[in-house]
């Protein structure tokens, strides 16, 4: 992602990848606002949740609330991301595509625009069966996916589908997918763990994300610490994922191992740091761990 990772880290011989986090995790700080939170975290980038209506719940602010609905609040936030030399590095969209495909299409068309200007150059998208039954959602997925890269098409964008659920941690469903809407538009939201979460064997992680990675567009960065002997077998979807979730400081996934798989593809977007061990710790060491976990990616990047 040209731009992002010079303006999160500065330009270097080997271009750093730029290292994120999802803007929920900011309210972790107990800052007053966003920008504080980013601050207090050590982290100059953001993957940045969008709601059909345009809002980002997110960004918090005690004067202001963020929008993208029209000119003047796409002006505010480029205005307050420059001043806190702050980037985005995705949109996060929380997608039906089978329950409401015009409406998905008419919220696209509207993010699409309000992306380049703020020149963000990805979106995260959710491509699984909410009212479909599973077995029957591919054509469905391929069908909407086409739709909305028809409206990138020529534009800087790419859509980044989050491998996430029952349907896309499926590699074969990956290809297929892929495949169907053959479109350079469609890239792929990497989340290791979900991988793991599906039941893959921990070793046969990274040769899935090897065979994916030159779709590679965005990422999630979060991880579990299984029981030893269970991280090399197959386990049932979701098998005590929220037992065993943890800091990926501490967790099952090398994501050392990760970052060379996907610079040997030419990756040059970010680190994205997603969290669901917080519940973990109490209040007061969760900002703690976010920080902890921001700088092990930083060390990666």
């Amino acid at each position: 992602m040209p731009g992002a990772s010079s303006l999160c880290h500065g330009a270097e011989k080997r271009r750093r990848l730029a290292v994120a986090c999802r803007d929920v995790l900011l309210k972790t700080t107990g800052k007053p606002n966003c920008w504080a939170a980013m601050k207090e975290l050590g982290v100059s980038c953001l993957e940045v949740d969008i709601t059909p209506e345009l809002l980002c719940p997110s960004l918090f602010h005690p004067d202001k609330k963020y929008s993208l609905a029209d000119a003047d609040g796409i002006k505010m936030l480029a205005a307050d991301l420059a001043a806190n030399r702050a980037t985005i590095t995705a949109f996060c969209m929380h997608n039906k595509f089978d329950d409401k495909l015009d409406e998905e299409i008419a919220w696209m068309q509207k993010l699409v625009p309000a992306a380049q200007q703020l020149k963000v150059k990805v979106i995260r998208i959710d491509v699984v069966p909410r009212k479909t039954p599973i077995d029957q959602f591919l054509p469905v997925a391929i069908k909407a996916c086409k739709a909305i890269c028809e409206i990138a098409d020529g534009k800087p964008i790419r859509y980044g589908i989050e491998n996430h659920g029952r349907f896309t941690n499926d590699p074969d469903v990956l290809e297929k997918l892929f495949a169907g809407v053959g479109s350079s538009q469609l890239g792929l939201t990497l989340d290791s763990l979900n991988l793991y979460w599906f039941g893959h064997p921990l070793e046969s992680l990274y040769g899935i994300i090897e065979k994916f990675a030159p779709r590679v567009v965005h990422t999630h960065c979060k991880s579990v610490r299984y029981p030893e002997d269970q991280r090399n077998v197959r386990r049932p979807i979701g098998w005590e994922y929220a037992k065993y979730s943890a800091p990926i400081y501490d967790g099952d996934i090398d994501y050392k191992r990760v970052v060379a798989i996907l610079r040997k593809a030419n990756y040059q977007a970010d680190l994205c740091l997603e969290n669901e061990c917080l519940k973990h710790f109490p209040p007061e060491q969760q900002a703690g761990v976010v920080k902890k976990e921001i700088a092990m990616l930083k060390s990666l990047a």
